[in-house]
């Protein structure tokens, strides 16, 4: 038998073997060809020499607290993600501010809430200064966890704002009718299925569905005004969820400073009364070679994704379920 032959027949019956024992119940696979959000956070200078930290936290994208399943890798939710970062920057006495770098349309009502939580709950208990930076879009949730910061920096380009609720669930009635399904449904009261996608919503539903945004919304605009000095007529504008630019949202009093992200880390620095030397560091699962304060990533990237077809929807469509959101989705619109 040659080479080649006795190389074949060798990975045969390991194949065979190994499939033996997984199909047996003997090992339970494992398979960790992408590892990711599973290694620990360590931290990474970016520049600095100094003894005391500014610690850069990313919130970037769709703000929720589910998790994703890819092929052959695990994505923690942002929510337990940012929590990471702040558990363990809790634990070092050294990092005196937090900058928050957030580029983020928003997200789901809660996940937003909850980020908001944990960012003050963060402060309180540190005495660490908080800061913002606004990136290209930080609209509706993405705006809403800024709020516990001490100080807000949007970028010249920054979109902001949207300051409301928005109720999204999918409607295939029409379609249904269109092919002759129909859905049929026992329920204890007449409300019960409330926001069902298989039929129209009746008045009363609309009502009750539009109690609950107010509910929501009015929440997120108290918290504004708790946090913001802001006059009547910014109160009035505001409520209104529109969109803003850096140079409107200042006028409103929604931010305290335009400028870069270098702008915001000396306002960091000037705020904790730190040294100008002080070390800017980041929490990363891996190493990134040339590592910069735009990497926005802390986690080892998955395996990447093959696509025949390239559209750009993976961005532009997160992953929507029917709920409450703060989120500017103007894709989603009517």
């Amino acid at each position: 038998m040659n080479r080649s032959a006795r190389v074949v027949r060798t990975c045969w019956i390991a194949s065979l073997v190994v499939g033996l024992l997984f199909g047996s119940g003997c090992i339970k696979p494992r398979i960790t060809l992408f590892p990711g959000d599973a290694e620990p956070l360590e931290e990474y200078t970016l520049q600095g020499e100094g003894k005391e930290k500014i610690l850069i936290v990313s919130i970037n994208g769709f703000i929720s607290d589910s998790h994703r399943e890819l092929p052959l890798y695990r994505r923690s939710s942002m929510v337990q993600e940012i929590v990471s970062h702040l558990k363990k920057a809790e634990k070092d006495p050294a990092v005196k501010a937090v900058l928050l770098k957030i580029d983020s349309p928003g997200g789901s009502v809660t996940a937003s809430d909850m980020l908001y939580h944990e960012l003050s709950r963060y402060k309180e208990r540190s005495g660490v200064k908080l800061l913002a930076v606004m990136m290209g879009t930080a609209a509706s949730g993405g705006y809403y966890v800024a709020l516990p910061a001490d100080y807000l920096v949007a970028h010249p380009t920054t979109v902001t704002g949207s300051i409301g609720v928005i109720f999204l669930r999918p409607n295939v009635a029409g379609l249904m009718e269109k092919v002759g399904l129909s859905v049929s449904v026992n329920k204890s009261g007449r409300n019960k299925d409330i926001g069902s996608p298989f039929r129209q919503a009746t008045e009363e539903e609309q009502q009750i569905m539009q109690h609950l945004i107010d509910d929501l919304a009015a929440r997120f605009l108290t918290l504004v005004t708790r946090h913001r000095t802001l006059s009547a007529e910014a109160r009035a504008e505001i409520a209104a969820a529109g969109i803003y630019t850096a140079d409107e949202a200042l006028r409103l009093g929604l931010i305290d400073r335009i400028g870069y992200l270098d702008d915001a880390l000396q306002q960091a620095i000037k705020l904790a009364g730190l040294a100008d030397n002080a070390r800017v560091v980041v929490y990363r699962r891996a190493e990134y070679p040339d590592d910069n304060l735009y990497n926005p990533v802390s986690g080892r990237l998955a395996m990447p994704a093959i696509h025949l077809v390239d559209l750009g929807l993976a961005e532009a469509m997160p992953p929507l379920r029917s709920g409450f959101y703060y989120l500017w989705l103007p894709a989603w619109s009517e």
